[in-house]
């Protein structure tokens, strides 16, 4: 089955320019104009991933994110942010709302192409691994149920995004041992870690924390170093 691609801006012109790029390379394109259209366009299938512009008439890109990143329904859907807003502030603040990618306009569309290519492929690599790990792990309040990609603190379910669940599982596999911030972009963004910066890192262990409610102190920061989870009892592990 072909990947489902919805691309959200106001831009026709531009649209079209992504829809051809895309469909040439043999994706699904859906598309929206608006904010108010966007769940609209989630009735028969969701789509694989999400092109999201910023500067919507009726919304703006963050909340859409935000509320995407909320919903149990969609919260596993990869964004990218394609805009014209190319600050720091911007990027970051589009990385705490749960984006996995940001573009800046003007774009090059083989470069967005390859974007897609390489977040489609790496959402499929860890599921695939994910699958190959336990089918349960319980961590004092947290709960971890790798096969179904869902995370519960004290068995009320937490919405994670698919890069948040990831930095999570390169933390657990290693207990109380640190993390650098280069080893959380090794492990999680892989063969595109050299393109993302450090600040990344920190924005999305700040949504994690924030995420896990009463476990979040169980992600800790080591100065001048990275983050470790801290645990004060034996990982364990089987059927829920």
């Amino acid at each position: 089955m072909k990947a489902r691609i919805l691309v959200v801006d106001d831009e026709k012109d531009l649209v079209n320019l992504v829809r051809y790029n895309l469909e040439k390379e043999g994706f699904e394109v859906d598309c929206a104009y608006n904010g108010s259209s966007v769940e609209s366009n989630f009735q028969s299938r969701l789509p694989d991933l999400i092109i999201l512009d910023l500067m919507l008439p009726d919304r703006s890109g963050y909340d859409i994110c935000r509320d995407l990143k909320a919903n149990p329904r969609t919260k596993n859907i990869p964004i990218i942010m394609l805009t014209a807003r190319s600050s720091e502030y911007n990027r970051v603040t589009g990385f705490e709302c749960g984006v996995e990618d940001y573009v800046i306009k003007p774009f090059s569309p083989k470069e967005l192409m390859l974007r897609v290519k390489a977040i489609l492929a790496r959402t499929a690599s860890q599921r695939s691994r994910d699958q190959a790990d336990s089918k349960y792990i319980r961590l004092g309040k947290l709960s971890i149920l790798p096969e179904e990609f869902r995370v519960l603190v004290e068995d009320q379910e937490v919405p994670l995004t698919h890069t948040e669940f990831k930095i999570l599982m390169a933390l657990v596999n290693q207990p109380n041992r640190v993390k650098t911030r280069e080893q959380i972009l090794e492990a999680v963004w892989q063969e595109e870690a050299e393109s993302v910066m450090d600040r990344t890192v920190d924005a999305q262990v700040k949504r994690l924390r924030a995420k896990l409610g009463a476990a979040r102190d169980m992600v800790e920061t080591v100065r001048g170093l990275g983050y470790r989870l801290k645990i004060s009892e034996p990982l364990k592990s089987g059927s829920p």
